[in-house]
């Protein structure tokens, strides 16, 4: 059996450990390839960890001799809490000021997906987010806001349906710069 072919073989018979557990019978019609698809859905929504940042970039630097800000906004984001393995998703903002280069706007998208498609909290994902885009770039600056709702804390726990996150990262001239943090906060609406 393949590497990949074992990994899988033991993840589905977790799955079907944990169904048992939970007091199912995993061999039920409605739960009998349930192992096998959640073992997929966790693959895939886990993927940041087998993905080549670079290779997410790939190519998609540009040189620019603009200096004015640049804002994507409302990126949607889905990643897993890393207390609960519970969704948690919601938007994301990000702001630069490039210095001599760019990155392909769906490259910032993909940016944002590859730091989510982990086991996450809120905090770390929008700080990595940033300190990719400085990275990469090497921009006088970097803003990011993220929003987002967590299904731990609005499906157990505390239990509020309503409640959304904010956190935000400013780096370089986001941060020194009150004059320029105010007008990407006004930019994105916040």
């Amino acid at each position: 059996m393949r590497r990949a072919g074992v990994a899988e073989f033991w993840m589905e018979n977790l799955i079907k450990k944990l169904l048992e557990q939970l007091g199912e019978n995993p061999e039920r019609e409605g739960l009998h390839q349930t192992p096998k698809r959640v073992a997929e859905s966790l693959k895939f929504l886990t993927q940041g960890y087998t993905q080549d940042i670079n290779t997410v970039i790939n190519s998609a630097i540009f040189e620019v001799e603009s200096n004015h800000m640049i804002i994507i906004k409302d990126v949607e984001i889905y990643s897993l809490c890393e207390h609960h393995m519970l969704p948690f998703f919601g938007r994301c903002h990000i702001g630069y000021i490039p210095n001599g280069k760019v990155l392909g706007v769906s490259k910032l998208a993909r940016i944002v997906d590859h730091f989510a498609r982990r086991l996450q909290i809120q905090e770390r994902l929008t700080n990595q987010i940033g300190d990719m885009i400085m990275e990469a770039l090497k921009p006088e600056g970097v803003g990011i806001v993220m929003e987002a709702q967590h299904l731990c804390m609005m499906m157990r726990g505390v239990q509020k349906q309503n409640s959304k996150m904010l956190t935000s990262s400013m780096l370089g001239n986001f941060r020194d710069s009150i004059s320029t943090r105010n007008e990407f906060l006004q930019l994105i609406g916040h």
